[in-house]
Parts: C-alpha cells; structure tokens; sequence
C-alpha cells in the first residue's frame, strides 16, 4: 500500500476505504465514497468556521503560527517592511518576484496615474450623510467603481484584469481619504503625482492651504512599513469572502467591496480600534494589574493577544513595536504606550497568559501608532483596506487563473423539520417571534 494514504475503516458496515494524503491533506470528495447504502450521500466534513479546512492552494503569503513565520512569496516579512516600499510588495504579491528598477518605475508610474477619482465617483462620494462612516463609504464607493468600469466583468481577459487590478490599487487611497475628508467636512484634495504613495495619501488627507504638501518621511515611511505588514495574511475573513465571491467570475470591484465588507467587522480589522478602547478603560500603568485579574476572572477580555492562527509573537507585532518609537520621536510619546507595554510585560510573564499562548498580535500595538500619526479610530480599518487591497487582488488573480477552482458552494448539515403537513391560516398557533 503506499506510504502517502490514508485507511479508513467504517465501523458501520466494516468496509475498509484507502484515500491519497497530498501536501497533509486529503480530498473532502474522496470522502464521498465512505457510503452506507445506495440511497447515501456520502461522507462529508463538518468544520464551522474552516477550523481545519483547507480551500484552495496558494502560493503567495505562508504563515507558521507556532513558529511566529509570515512570508509573502517566500520573502520573511522582517526583510521586506526593512527594505522595501508598499508598491515593492504589491508588486511581489501580484507577480511573484520583486520587482527590477525598470519594472518599479513603470509599476510606479502606472498607479500613480490611477490615483485620479472620477468626478461622477466624487459626486457620489459627497452624497453621503455628513457623518458617515468612512469605512461605509470605502466599500460602497469601491462597489460603485463597477458600474464606472463595466468593462471590469470580462475577468478572463488578462490585459483588463491588470488595467483593473492597477486602477483599484491606485484609487484605494483616494476613496479613504475623500471619505475621511467628508466625515470632517473637508474640501476634496486632488492626488499630487510627485509624491509616493504613502505621501499622496497624507497629502489628499492633510493638506490645507499650503502651496505643496510636504510628509514628514518618518511618517509617510511608517505608513508604508504599517501597509507592508497588512499587506495579505493567508486565507483569513476578508480574503476567503474575496475569494468567495470571485468565484462567482464577479468583477474585481464587487469581489473587493465584499472583502471589505468582511474586513468592517470588529472581530476582523476594526480589533485595533477594541485595543484603543481597552486601553482607555484601563486608564493608566498602575491600574494594568488590576485589569489583568478581571481578564482571569473572566469578567473582560484581553484585546490585542492571541490569533487564530499565530501561538506565538505576530511577527508584525514586533515590528510595528519597534515602528513606534521612531513615530514618538516625531509625534510626541502617547500615554497609552505605556500601558501596552506593562500590559504585554505581565502577559508574557503570567503563567495564565503563556500556557495559553496569547502573545500580542499586529492590532496590539498598531492602533496607537495610527492615533499617535493622527489618524482618528474609525480611519483604522480603511488604512487596513488600502493595504490588504494588493493582497485581496493577488488571491483574486490566482483564484480566477486556477483551473481547480469553482464556485464556491458549501454544504450544510440540515437540522430542520422533516416534511410537514401544512396548516391552514386558522388552525396556526401563534410564533414566537422577537419583540421589535
């Protein structure tokens, strides 16, 4: 029998089943022969959540959680916010190799000239209510793009996903910062193409009266370093519904609007925002430890530690911790710092925190770094979608160029009544219905 299968015995009927292991797994439709009769479905898997399910195969971002490891394309994550720009990486994502000084300058060039929002978008931008929240007018803006660029449906043709694909990269920037724009009641700045991509984006949200906006490159070089590290991360919310969707051979734009959308939720990229809220409940240094007996005693959660994934120190932690520093240099120290750091002393000192293997994970600490750059608790989740936008297209492309790859249906196990009499209107008791 060869080495690389798996035998499984069914203890109802006795019959024995051999199935391949390829790459540590097994095919969930190799299960469906696992059968007790004719009439059987066949076996399937049940895992809520994807707990252990593997969807697709991926040759872009590679996490070992227990290690504390993130790769984009191989590449250690430490190397690339060390020495590359955002735009480096997007490309890497995208194609697979970083890219030469010719292949750079003409990336660079290409994007910067899709930063331009049409005035039709910018119309529709400023129709929202005045206090909307931006991350609500990221993705309806980023789902109107659609029906700006129809042409986008043809997904199959690979010169027009890359024109989409450049455009929406480049126009992410712009969507953020006219939302922020308008939530402060702000007049729209249009996007200087003699600036990076980082600075463009501070500029179109900073900008006043001054002739030319000048970033301060410590901080338009942490926002590059903050974009790089939430640039992708494997199959997690956000990129599953991209992917999801896509799968459906909708365009690009519909298919980001849904990773988005996913993204919006607090348990995905609004988890930093919960650590700026901890930490203002928390107060101060000397009230960590009392906080620290209401987390063990159940009564408040420990926002910023453990990951689904990683069970070990995020590798993104440590360096948006070093980032910091350099950004407090600039900035002025935020109180809230010190808190974090008597807040991750105990924690990683605590037998109840390391048996559990809840180290601090990137939301921990990159809240307060965008609250000490400015940038207000509800922008934090729309910096995150500019990022992860590069990711998001990646898995896209690969998606739609996956021969294996289909749409995305699930199966349920059904828990609902069997087929049921129907009731006339008089003889119905009365539902138990929420009170609205």
């Amino acid at each position: 029998m060869p080495e690389k299968t798996l035998t499984i015995t069914d203890n109802r009927t006795g019959q024995t089943y051999t199935v391949p292991i390829e790459d540590g797994t097994i095919r969930a439709m190799d299960l469906r022969q696992i059968k007790t009769g004719p009439e059987d479905f066949g076996l399937m898997t049940y895992d809520p959540a994807f707990m252990n399910t593997a969807s697709c195969r991926s040759s872009i971002t590679y996490i070992d959680g227990d290690r504390g490891i993130l790769r984009y394309r191989g590449y250690p994550i430490e190397v690339l916010a060390e020495r590359c720009t955002f735009l480096e990486v997007a490309y890497l994502l995208l194609f697979g190799e970083l890219p030469t000084a010719t292949e750079l300058k003409h990336w660079v060039h290409d994007i910067t000239h899709h930063t331009m929002l049409h005035e039709a978008t910018k119309k529709f931008m400023e129709g929202f209510r005045y206090d909307s929240h931006p991350m609500g007018m990221f993705v309806s803006t980023v789902a109107a793009l659609s029906s700006v660029y129809p042409e986008a449906r043809d997904v199959h043709d690979p010169k027009n996903r890359m024109h989409q694909i450049v455009r929406l990269i480049g126009k992410v920037p712009s969507i953020a910062a006219l939302s922020y724009r308008h939530n402060v009641g702000f007049p729209y700045v249009y996007p200087d193409n003699d600036l990076s991509y980082t600075e463009n984006f501070m500029n179109m949200l900073w900008k006043m009266v001054e002739p030319k906006y000048v970033a301060n490159p410590v901080l338009s070089r942490a926002l590059d370093i903050l974009f790089i590290l939430h640039a992708d991360h494997e199959q997690n919310c956000g990129t599953n519904a991209m992917r999801s969707v896509g799968s459906a051979q909708t365009d690009p734009y519909l298919s980001t609007a849904s990773a988005a959308s996913a993204l919006a939720g607090p348990l995905h990229g609004g988890a930093n925002e919960e650590v700026l809220k901890m930490l203002d409940e928390i107060g101060s240094k000397d009230h960590v430890p009392a906080y620290i007996k209401r987390v063990k005693d159940g009564q408040v959660k420990l926002m910023g530690f453990g990951h689904r994934i990683y069970k070990n120190y995020d590798p993104r932690a440590k360096i948006i911790k070093w980032s910091s520093e350099q950004v407090f240099q600039v900035t002025g120290r935020n109180p809230k710092l010190d808190i974090a750091l008597e807040l991750e002393r105990i924690a990683l000192e605590d037998d109840y925190f390391v048996k559990r293997k809840l180290y601090p994970n990137v939301d921990f600490y990159s809240g307060i770094m965008y609250q000490a750059m400015g940038f207000p608790p509800e922008m934090f989740t729309v910096l995150f979608a500019i990022a992860r936008t590069a990711g998001w297209l990646a898995q896209w492309q690969e998606l739609v160029t996956d021969p294996e790859q289909k749409i995305a249906r699930p199966r349920q196990i059904y828990t609902g009544y069997n087929e049921r009499e129907f009731v006339p209107m008089e003889k119905r008791a009365a539902a138990s219905v929420p009170a609205r």
